[in-house]
């Protein structure tokens, strides 16, 4: 479905949330929603019930409340940013199919953010004390709980995380989870993959320095800006130009008021700390987008220095987890066309009509379908796969070439078209030797081979990333009640176990939408541990020490 977007892109989330509702496209829930077991259930079922694409909307949390009587005046928008690619367009001011050229340009030339002394988002700020009273600093947020029944607390996840190269001063921009540890501390997750996020490499270089990581979490802003998060843009390529690039025009940027890092200055919520480069804190779980719960790893403890924000803010969470999800139609939109133009103008590719991204369950990186005009040389067909299979280390695992006549979002057509037009002992070819990428940890290779299809359960696995049951039946009431469009549920529509759990995570769990999770954050902070990488596993490092 095409947009008919044809103005200049919202300049800050609330203008953005202005435009979708001109449009219809924002559901308004004004009755009191408990954003530690209720707020991302309801949500999540416009994708695990049976919606179609076009009938998704953002969600406006007016009433939203905690687990333990919290009552918060800030309100929490979920699927604002992307729950349906029109509402995505809508954040850059362009119609759906315009989405990729637009990304193209705004790479190719890039506007530089200007600088300004005074900002909507600091127009409230916490520092010293305030940070840490009763109902202070990050408990004054209403951070809710993704995946109720697995996750270890809530969590910041529609987030810009700001760093600094401290070697040629050029910032950074990555969308990170962020698990609320105490008022004042939070534990961070920048990928160490293949590679490193762009975060993770500035943590190293400050690690060398012995010196901690000033880390900004953005968490809502223009959604321009918040779009190149998700991206994986070069390393050296600051974001925050390509924002300019994408809304035509420099971002206004302001000083932190605790750390020397350029922020939006139209921020809704800015949280300002340090990242421990020397102690590593348990993290998780935590429901990942893989389609798994991402179990307790060591990651990075950040010490909050600040909390910035305008006086009337929206806060911004995303519905990730398993596909489809917000976080996979951010993706989808815009990697779909950044594939389709490397194919064709850095390759040269003839003959590649589409590239689609397998969405439900498999989080887009491991199954891209390549469409192609009839009679394509079977040499260019070849180019294109490996070509697809090879832009980035994390997608690609499976990859199907099909004719123009076979639809690559229809999975009956894609079985006929293997059925009858491939011949196994010619026409597959298994390339080995690429990076297991994004995935659960649990007995997952270090290396692994670009096509072979074996979907059974083979060793036990970490459980399912969705609400467990108890709460998803739960939304699924209060869905009803406020007469919200009819569900069809869709198996697997809950969580649930696959025999890779420890009990201690279902205390976690249980914490968390109590409430507790700081006394969580308590018994974490006392298991810190140095000499370790983010993402080390900790039943490597504390199984070892109990034997």
């Amino acid at each position: 479905m095409e947009s008919s977007v044809t103005q200049k892109a919202p300049s800050d989330l609330q203008e953005h949330i202005a435009r979708l509702t001109e449009r219809g496209l924002v559901t308004r829930i004004d009755r009191s929603i408990d954003k530690d077991s209720e707020l991302h259930p309801v949500a999540r079922w416009q994708f695990q019930g049976g919606l179609r694409e076009e009938d998704r909307r953002a969600f406006l949390f007016t009433n939203v409340v905690g687990a333990r009587g919290e009552r918060y005046d800030i309100p929490v928008l979920v699927g604002g940013l992307g729950a349906s690619p029109e509402i995505y367009a809508v954040g850059l001011g362009v119609r759906v199919d315009e989405i990729g050229d637009l990304w193209v340009k705004a790479m190719a030339n890039p506007i530089a953010p200007v600088l300004v002394d005074t900002a909507p988002c600091h127009e409230v700020v916490q520092t010293g004390k305030e940070l840490v009273a009763e109902r202070g600093g990050l408990a004054s947020l209403p951070v809710p709980i993704s995946t109720p029944g697995f996750d270890s607390a809530p969590y910041l996840t529609a987030t810009l995380c700001v760093t600094k190269d401290p070697e040629n001063g050029i910032q950074n921009m990555g969308t990170y989870r962020a698990a609320l540890k105490a008022n004042d501390r939070l534990g961070v997750r920048m990928a160490s993959r293949l590679g490193g996020a762009g975060g993770y490499l500035h943590w190293q270089k400050y690690k060398k320095l012995g010196k901690p990581l000033p880390c900004a979490i953005v968490v809502g802003c223009a959604p321009a800006v918040l779009f190149t998060g998700p991206q994986k843009l070069p390393i050296d390529l600051d974001e925050m130009n390509v924002a300019g690039g994408l809304i035509g025009k420099a971002v206004k940027t302001v000083r932190c008021k605790t750390i020397d890092l350029l922020v939006p200055a139209d921020s809704e919520i800015v949280i300002e700390g340090l990242i421990d480069t020397d102690l590593l804190e348990p993290e998780g779980p935590f429901g990942e987008s893989h389609g798994h719960v991402a179990l307790e790893d060591f990651n990075m403890s950040m010490q909050v220095t600040a909390i910035t924000r305008k006086r009337k803010p929206v806060f911004l969470s995303i519905i990730s987890q398993v596909t489809p999800s917000e976080s996979s139609v951010l993706k989808k939109v815009a990697y779909e066309p950044m594939f389709l133009e490397h194919l064709r103008h850095a390759l040269g590719i003839r003959g590649i009509k589409r590239v689609v991204m397998h969405e439900p369950l498999t989080n887009l990186r491991k199954v891209i379908f390549l469409q192609f005009e009839r009679g394509t040389p079977q040499t260019e067909v070849w180019r294109g796969m490996q070509g697809a299979a090879t832009l980035q280390a994390q997608c690609g695992k499976l990859v199907i070439a099909v004719s123009e006549d076979i639809s690559p979002d229809n999975a009956d057509a894609i079985f006929w078209s293997l059925a009858y037009r491939s011949n196994f002992m010619e026409d597959v070819h298994i390339a080995p030797y690429r990076s297991s990428g994004h995935g659960p940890k649990s007995g997952r290779p270090a290396v692994e081979g670009t096509l072979m299809i074996d979907a059974t359960l083979k060793h036990n696995m970490p459980p399912l990333a969705l609400p467990t049951e108890e709460f998803m039946t739960r939304a699924k009431k209060i869905w009803e009640e406020l007469k919200l469009p009819h569900l069809s549920p869709q198996a697997p529509w809950h969580g649930y176990q696959l025999g890779d759990w420890d009990e201690e995570w279902t205390e976690f769990a249980n914490a968390a939408v109590a409430g507790n999770w700081r006394e969580s954050g308590k018994s974490t902070f006392e298991r810190r541990h140095g000499n370790l990488i983010p993402e080390t596993p900790v039943r490597s490092v504390e199984s070892s020490k109990k034997n």
